[in-house]
């Protein structure tokens, strides 16, 4: 009550005021309130102690194996339990999670998997190369292949370059990372560093890699979240080969590595480097009295000398980039911020051990689960862009693949999603408004988001139903939200409201869907007597001239054409023979408009990748870049056996708070087989591998193709074997 008492009576009602509206109290106030001691803070616009904690039930969509013959040795303990495939039927299988990190964190800190993380040790590490570059978005640079051999032999083998635009999800995501400078990318990686350090083992670590333009803002995050007494060390990462031209100062060579620790107790390992030439030193030993390193002596009272061939590794790693950045590097895939794996191997030889379980939340092309994987480590990878969890996918199927030709142990890999999403709007609510007042925004913002939908789709709005949102041409429209894919549940809620309002055909659209959605969501709707249509929204939704001119074309998710033979008894064999898309970034009279002098403009319009050049007369030419349906694809795999594998999810009981097992209808894509194109390798196969052995009987076959976009879509067809 001292405080208090200085306080004025004008200054006790601008604190009322401040309260009322539940707005935080200006600085002057913690001198007047509270001690005069204070501590050294870090202060951001909109800064808040409240974290995400809410818990989305993990999916599995797909599980990767490449098959093995049993050992008979415990070199790894849980793989003796094989199925008759040689894939692994228990213990730990890692995760390649597709989402945002938010919401990854919150369901792994607070739902049923931190049993099963527990279970392995904890985490006892984690690395994250975050986006700390405000120029960098998720924009990619992907090459249109060639079409397979003996598609269309006269199609030219030229290889076209196209950046690949992010999608709304990814945009959104960038503008929440960057849209308010250095104080959004602060509360980004603040909030998620706080849910990181309590996922952590109480022996585990954290390196976090950042470069000049945020190493200051990044140090400041951490002190405050792990405490400036678990500071360990910065690494210095210089890549003397990234030669600079002419610069005003000194060519920055280098990246910088947090690490801290979350106690005084932590993993740390010696990690040495072999040295160019043996290095003769005398030995040292601990003088407890002097404190301090002294020479050793022999009995002659001469001193010792060693000569060494390796040394421990200082805090200056010499790493070089080009091992990523060239192509014709063994380690090149293509990814931006792709970083080496001699980087990474440091790292993890140094914070874990053999068995350990370690995570990236920032994967990109998945150099940390590669590294992981190869020295013996388990690990989580996680991502908000599709690419980056399909390159990481694709990564991680050959790092299978090389062990398994080594004769090394490797485990599976299951790719998940994150189910029940909230259903939330990020399009713009004022944080400083009372929660009534942002809820009544909220509310009002929506309404405008559906409805430029709704025009854009022509389609007139409707009332009375919690799914449906307008009607077109005697079909239903159910518009997804703007910030998370349309998931399973989403879906299920419209075939339950057509179910009870006897509708029969419906639209739906959405910027995103969840991984592993299709066909079996519409299958189940049909089967109900529901037709429904999936379709993707674009991007130019958001113009409104293009809205007010009937020019926003809605595109239908891909579609797969397979043969599924039966090529001997007992036998399975299944050939890719078409895929569709209608897929759609710029236009080519947008290419034109560009192209103010001469020039050349890659688009995509309507499934057609399409070069519009112009030469020094202004003359247009247009050709076709996609003539043949194999160059967009990217890869394609096959279960031959679909539905023999449940998806079950962990929900926990509201009342009783045990978590308990439920199935959510759906079967797990168990990869078989695959093919893929690589940096290296271009080629496709269209036909897979006989599958042997088969039960007789009438079954399913599933098919996965992912595009050159990182777009994923299922096919599956009955067969009938024997």
């Amino acid at each position: 009550m001292g405080r208090t008492a200085q306080l004025s009576d004008q200054q006790r009602q601008e604190i009322d005021r401040y309260l009322e509206r539940g707005r935080p109290l200006p600085d002057k106030y913690r001198f007047l309130l509270f001690e005069d001691k204070r501590e050294v803070e870090l202060v951001w616009n909109g800064k808040t102690n409240e974290v995400y904690n809410e818990v989305l039930p993990f999916q599995v969509i797909e599980h990767v194996d490449e098959p093995r013959v049993e050992k008979t040795d415990d070199s790894v303990e849980q793989l003796a339990f094989l199925d008759d495939r040689g894939r692994q039927l228990k213990g730990w299988t890692n995760k390649l999670i597709w989402g945002d990190n938010k919401f990854i964190l919150s369901s792994l800190k607070n739902g049923s998997m931190r049993k099963e993380i527990e279970d392995q040790g904890g985490l006892k590490l984690i690395y994250i190369d975050p986006p700390f570059d405000v120029g960098a978005n998720f924009s990619m640079d992907i090459e249109i292949p060639p079409p397979v051999n003996g598609s269309d032999d006269g199609l030219d083998e030229v290889e076209v370059e196209l950046t690949k635009e992010p999608n709304i999800l990814e945009e959104l995501a960038y503008r929440d990372t960057w849209g308010k400078g250095a104080d959004s990318f602060v509360a980004m990686m603040y909030e998620r560093l706080k849910l990181m350090r309590d996922l952590l083992a109480e022996d585990g670590s954290i390196y976090v890699h950042c470069d000049w333009r945020t190493i200051h803002f990044m140090r400041n995050v951490l002190d405050e979240v792990f405490g400036s007494d678990r500071f360990i060390n910065e690494i210095i990462w210089h890549y003397p080969d990234n030669f600079q031209g002419n610069v005003n100062g000194f060519a920055t060579n280098h990246n910088n590595i947090s690490w801290y620790s979350k106690t005084a107790s932590y993993v740390s390992n010696r990690v040495e480097i072999k040295l160019d030439k043996p290095v003769t030193r005398d030995r040292r030993r601990w003088d407890p009295v002097k404190q301090k390193l002294v020479p050793e002596y022999d009995a002659e009272g001469n001193i010792i000398y060693d000569k060494y061939h390796t040394i421990k590794v200082d805090d200056v790693w010499r790493i070089a980039q080009s091992s990523v950045v060239r192509r014709r590097s063994k380690e090149y895939l293509g990814y931006p911020t792709q970083k080496p794996g001699a980087l990474l191997e440091r790292i993890i030889k140094a914070s874990s051990n053999e068995g350990d379980l370690v995570a990236d939340f920032f994967c990109g092309s998945g150099t940390t689960a590669a590294v992981a994987e190869r020295l013996g480590r388990k690990w989580i990878a996680t991502d908000l862009g599709k690419f980056a969890i399909h390159t990481t996918r694709k990564r991680m199927i050959a790092v299978q693949r090389g062990l398994k030709a080594s004769d090394k142990d490797y485990r599976a890999f299951e790719v998940l999603n994150l189910g029940k999403y909230e259903r939330q709007q990020y399009i713009g609510i004022n944080a400083n408004l009372r929660a009534a007042d942002q809820e009544k925004q909220l509310k009002r913002k929506g309404r405008e988001f559906i409805n430029l939908i709704l025009e854009a789709y022509s389609a007139a709005a409707i009332e009375g139903s919690s799914v449906f949102q307008g009607q077109r041409a005697g079909r239903f429209v159910a518009i997804g939200t703007i910030n998370l894919p349309v998931t399973r549940s989403f879906v299920e809620a419209v075939i339950e409201e057509c179910l009870s309002k006897k509708v029969t055909r419906v639209d739906i659209l959405a910027f995103e869907y969840e991984m592993g959605l299709f066909p079996n969501m519409l299958d189940v709707a049909s089967s109900k007597g529901i037709d429904i249509t999936p379709k993707c929204i674009p991007k130019d939704v958001f113009d409104k001239r293009a809205v007010e001119r009937g020019e926003v074309k809605f595109y239908d998710v891909a579609y797969i054409d397979i043969r599924a033979t039966c090529p001997a008894p007992s036998s399975v064999q299944v050939e890719l023979t078409n895929f569709v898309v209608s897929y759609s970034q710029g236009s080519v009279s947008e290419a034109e408009q560009k192209l103010k002098r001469a020039g050349v403009i890659t688009v995509v319009e309507n499934g057609k990748v399409m070069q519009v050049r112009k030469d020094a007369q202004g003359i247009y030419t247009h050709k076709e870049v996609t003539r043949h349906w194999t160059q967009w694809i990217d890869y394609w795999s096959v279960d031959f056996e679909f539905e023999s594998k449940k998806e079950i999810i962990r929900i926990q009981d509201a009342e009783t708070g045990e978590w308990k097992a439920e199935w959510t209808g759906d079967y797990i894509f168990e990869n078989e087989w695959q093919s893929f194109r690589t940096k290296r390798g271009r080629g496709l196969e269209l036909i897979s591998m006989v599958k042997e052995e088969c039960r007789p009987g009438r079954r399913k076959v599933a098919v996965k193709v992912v595009d050159i976009f990182g777009n994923d879509t299922m096919k599956v067809v009955p067969v009938n074997v024997g």
